[in-house]
């Protein structure tokens, strides 16, 4: 395997069903040197690079690596060729441990006794890079941040001259953010190339050389991110000026809304996660928890939503005990859900767009008559949905699992607050989603705490949690160890809390 030092696109198209999804895109990347690729939801970056890695074959144009034309018709081609890539959903095998999923994704796993003859290398790795992770643990027991980094593991123990990331950094801390920068800084100044995709425009700014904006599937403009700002990019982005900035005004608290009183969950190891925990939230609220991932936030929340068991204790959601009732009956009770792992828990993927636009509301009298479902007003529903929540597909009689991340996320969205519920237990909302979609994301999540709702806000994103939340809470090894407002000059060390060594 030759060293990559250029890579060319030439004339890039590809379609789905008439649906072109890339016209004619050329990209070039160079030996050392890291390539931010920009574009909202639906505009193709996953797409081309998806071509990139195999797993998809381009109806027209040519891929040059050292300016001779390769086809790479499958990811172990593309891997052949010195190219790897983390996905933004990521490809694991649920039911496997750590060490069997990089084994089955690195080249070099020997036929015999596998587990045991890589796993000190895979130690050594994860180690090397800040990776702190138990190999024996089965991806099913992983928070999404912890699985995202088995996915960094796998691409860079292949040792690719080319990495390709998909929204590598949407569920890492500030921390491990800063650690995966620095691992690919190392690999810029050692000649290696890197592509990211990325929402965020900060880490564009940070870590990239030259940036390829691309729009409805075309190339719209490329630049050195030394001669742009914020603005410029956003702007040539989604095509208009972009608010920074959410507006969240001061309301006075209402009623309760939600009430949690002394819950203690176990964890999927049979260990407790959340322990003794009591917080209530009210209306007119957002109430953010924060801290870094495996703390027991992702069990705190599913306990919460119905999909996991309350060991002890007692929820209640508008004076309802919900404790341990199924999903269902919590959202007819007034709770709705923004699941972490949108395409696990939020969606049905093979089924229809029109059919996940009633998700848990298909019982509802305007969507069913005695045993037959009202397919008309399932229909305009699913219409107005799109349109309201801006989802950009061709059709509603296309299957979800076709939509782009942003654009699933947005579909949920839609459907989890039509109904205005009096509670929305939102985990990780705007995960992959371009700046122009979280920022219309976060401007409905104030919109409905205008209109008197309770919100319930996860996120390891600091900067979203400051500027949404009422009140925040830190939560560390299953438990708060601190609840301030929004302007209390303690969450400067907030840091400090999400790591344990501060308490207050």
């Amino acid at each position: 395997m030759r060293k990559i030092k250029k890579l060319e696109m030439r004339g890039i198209s590809k379609s789905f069903q008439g649906n072109p999804a890339n016209r004619d895109i050329n990209l070039t990347v160079n030996s050392g040197e890291i390539l931010g690729l920009l574009g909202e939801n639906g505009a193709g970056k996953t797409t081309l690079m998806n071509i990139l890695y195999g797993l998809y074959q381009p109806d027209s144009g040519q891929i040059l690596i050292n300016d001779e034309e390769v086809r790479l018709t499958s990811p172990l081609d593309s891997i052949h060729h010195g190219i790897g890539m983390v996905h933004q959903h990521f490809m694991l095998v649920q039911n496997h441990s750590v060490l069997e999923n990089i084994a089955l994704g690195y080249e070099k796993t020997p036929f015999f006794f596998p587990k045991i003859r890589i796993r000190d290398k895979v130690v050594e790795f994860a180690r090397r890079f800040n990776f702190a992770m138990d190999p024996t643990m089965k991806i099913w027991q992983l928070s999404a941040g912890e699985q995202q980094r088995v996915e960094i593991i796998k691409a860079l123990l292949n040792g690719a001259d080319l990495l390709i990331l998909d929204e590598p950094t949407s569920v890492l801390t500030p921390q491990e953010i800063e650690d995966l920068f620095h691992i690919l800084k190392d690999m810029k100044a050692q000649g290696h190339m890197v592509i990211i995709i990325t929402h965020k425009l900060d880490e564009i700014m940070d870590i990239c050389d030259r940036v390829t904006v691309i729009q409805k599937g075309t190339v719209v403009g490329s630049a050195d991110t030394a001669t742009m700002d914020k603005r410029s990019l956003a702007r040539m982005m989604i095509g208009r000026e972009v608010l920074f900035n959410a507006e969240r005004e001061q309301l006075p608290k209402g009623d309760t809304v939600l009430k949690v009183d002394g819950i203690t969950v176990k964890g999927d190891k049979g260990t407790p996660v959340v322990k003794n925990m009591s917080f209530e939230v009210y209306e007119n609220e957002i109430f953010g928890v924060a801290g870094v991932a495996g703390n027991g936030q992702r069990e705190l929340g599913e306990a919460i939503t119905g999909i996991r068991a309350i060991e002890t204790g007692r929820v209640e959601v508008k004076g309802v005990d919900t404790t341990n009732m199924s999903p269902r009956r919590i959202y007819d009770a007034g709770l709705s859900h923004i699941p972490e792992e949108r395409i696990r828990f939020g969606i049905a993927p093979g089924l229809f767009l029109y059919d996940n636009s009633i998700l848990k509301q298909h019982h509802l009298k305007k969507f069913s008559k005695k045993l037959f479902l009202e397919y008309s007003q399932i229909r305009d529903h699913a219409k107005s949905l799109v349109e309201s929540y801006r989802v950009s597909t061709h059709s509603i009689d296309v299957q979800t699992k076709n939509l782009s991340g942003g654009n699933i996320q947005k579909l949920i969205l839609g459907r989890e607050i039509s109904e205005k519920p009096p509670l929305l237990v939102a985990s990780h909302p705007t995960y992959g989603l371009d700046v122009g979609a979280t920022e219309y994301l976060r401007e409905e999540l104030l919109t409905r705490r205008r209109e008197g709702g309770a919100i319930l806000l996860f996120s390891e994103d600091l900067e979203e949690v400051m500027k949404l939340c009422d009140r925040i809470a830190v939560m560390f090894e299953g438990e708060f160890v601190g609840v301030l407002d929004s302007g209390d000059p303690r969450l400067a060390d907030i840091g400090l809390m999400m790591a344990g060594s501060l308490r207050l």
